[in-house]
């Protein structure tokens, strides 16, 4: 009896490099909010960054979707060795403390002290332990989203408090990502990512030439984040010598 002919499948296209290409996008749109709020910040422009509603509008949009696929990608490595999840948890810890270093230098008072990368460093070692329980995720994700909308407190406001969240007003900044929202949300795309694994498309999409480039900015998100300030503020002082 004859065997039936076999032809090579091509691999499936990983989740994992959907989910770089939205992630670049996101870099994109960051770098982007960044250059404008540096071309404010040195006098080139006068957008109002920290009261129009357009453009606090678009850095919550931003920072959730770096969270939300946080969360997701954190989903998927837990396949992966121990060993490099601490190695990259390492990584973003380390770059979340030289941020601190070079912001405390740069602006005093308004030092970085919680931003996105530290929450990133801290929402991981909360969330692996759970990365399996849906239903602590998904409940879990929503009850802190919700949290936040209800609960706000003036006991909260103070710099030893308010990386946790719930705090009534907005602390003196450059950066602010506390535990309560964000965590919520990371949760909601560890969860999806576990119950839906499919979600993020279709096969065909990471095939096309501007997603790979979206998803090749996406690996390296992390040098761009802190390569890209930077280079932004030097180009800028440069420009005014």
């Amino acid at each position: 009896m004859r065997r039936p002919h076999r032809t090579k499948a091509s691999p499936a296209p990983s989740r994992q490099t959907r989910l770089d290409a939205l992630r670049g996008v996101a870099i994109l749109m960051m770098v982007a909010f960044h250059t404008c709020y540096d071309l404010t910040h040195f006098g080139y422009a006068h957008f109002r960054m920290l009261e129009d509603p357009f453009w606090t509008t678009w850095r919550t949009l931003i920072v959730s979707c770096f969270v939300f696929l946080a969360g997701a990608s954190q989903q998927l490595s837990l396949a992966g060795s121990q060993r490099s999840f601490y190695t990259r948890l390492a990584q973003v810890g380390g770059c979340a403390v030289l941020v601190s270093l070079v912001t405390l230098a740069l602006f005093g008072t308004r030092w970085i002290y919680f931003g996105v990368l530290h929450f990133f460093t801290l929402a991981a070692l909360l969330t692996r332990p759970v990365l399996s329980r849906p239903a602590i995720l998904g409940w879990g994700g929503v009850g802190l989203l919700l949290l936040a909308q209800v609960l706000a407190s003036p006991l909260m406001d103070s710099r030893p408090l308010n990386w946790i969240g719930l705090a009534a007003h907005k602390p003196a900044t450059e950066d602010y990502a506390p535990l309560v929202p964000w965590l919520g949300l990371y949760w909601l795309g560890a969860w999806l990512q576990l119950r839906f694994p499919h979600w993020s498309g279709a096969q065909a999409l990471t095939s096309a030439r501007p997603t790979r480039l979206f998803a090749l900015l996406g690996r390296h998100a992390l040098l761009i984040y802190m390569l890209h300030q930077p280079l932004l503020f030097g180009l800028m002082s440069a420009f005014r010598l």
